[in-house]
């Protein structure tokens, strides 16, 4: 019988429901010995590192980027990832700071009286052209609900695909979209070409007033350069999830810049605790059990 170590406690009477042919252990109570062809669900607690170490045939990573992965969760056969898991709250996230820039939340919210009632200056979505570095399954869902709103999408993808999203435009290097978009959003993987990819040369070409989302990794920032851009203007607000370090200690600048809205890598969260990474697992359990192929298997070398 095929055994899983699910450490991810809320996930387990849902495997065991599904898969009644499997024997799932919650990995948090579990004192047995690991069997060499097991399954790790990975929760990234001790007990995980330690199953992982023990050796097992496939580990499922509860997460996205491997740039923090321990490393004994990267040595099994098979390693996958939850690639585009957090779609669905990320995307929302994006969304909304791009409407918050738009509208001029939360400067605009009144607490008394104004000078001129019936009228802000603001702008609409409708028309602005969105910029997207990485087009996997985040890029692709943001480009969708940004398209709802008219807007105008380009993104930057490695490979040759052809995208996904009809209307979407698609360049290889994040120079040819820096001076022509309005809103500039970071969904691609922390690798080593990708480290500080906004740097001050790559900032000196962003369209003057360009929003800057970051919902992937801090690392993809200079933040010095980035600090020089949003004082002399080039950017205008910058919205990040994530940053270098993290946790970020008190004081920084990033808590007090008045043009920077920072929040603690928490876009993926809104729905159901990792509902969208059991998703996948349950997906990827009943592709395992047929001896088909897995989706999000994790490349050591690109690192994602």
């Amino acid at each position: 019988m095929t055994t899983v170590l699910c450490g991810v406690s809320q996930c387990v009477e849902r495997l065991r429901t599904e898969f009644p042919e499997v024997d799932v252990v919650d990995l948090a109570t579990y004192e047995g010995p690991i069997p060499p062809d097991a399954i790790l669900f990975s929760g990234f607690d001790q007990k995980s590192i330690d199953a992982a170490i023990s050796g097992v045939a496939w580990i499922q990573l509860a997460g996205t980027g491997i740039d923090h992965v321990n490393p004994a969760l990267l040595q099994a056969p098979i390693v996958t990832c939850a690639k585009g898991a957090g779609a669905v709250p990320i995307s929302e996230y994006v969304m909304a700071t791009m409407l918050a820039h738009s509208r001029r939340f939360p400067e605009l919210w009144i607490k008394e009286a104004p000078e001129i009632w019936n009228f802000q200056r603001t702008l609409c979505l409708s028309g602005q052209k969105l910029g997207l570095v990485g087009f996997g399954g985040i890029g692709q869902r943001v480009a969708r609900l940004a398209q709802a709103f008219d807007m105008r999408v380009v993104a930057m993808r490695r490979s040759n695909t052809p995208s996904e999203n009809p209307g979407v435009q698609l360049v290889g290097r994040i120079e040819e979209m820096l001076p022509d978009v309005d809103h500039l959003v970071l969904c691609v993987p922390a690798t080593s070409t990708t480290v500080n990819i906004l740097n001050e040369e790559t900032l000196a070409l962003a369209k003057p007033g360009l929003h800057l989302v970051n919902i992937a990794r801090g690392s993809l920032i200079d933040q010095d350069a980035l600090r020089v851009a949003l004082d002399d203007g080039r950017i205008a607000r910058a919205s990040l999830d994530v940053c270098v370090p993290e946790p970020l200690p008190a004081g920084h600048w990033l808590y007090s810049h008045e043009k920077v809205l920072l929040t603690p890598h928490a876009s993926w969260t809104g729905i159901p605790f990792l509902t969208g990474a059991m998703e996948l697992f349950v997906s990827n359990l009943r592709r395992y059990l047929r001896g088909e192929q897995l989706v999000g298997v994790v490349d050591l070398e690109l690192g994602y």
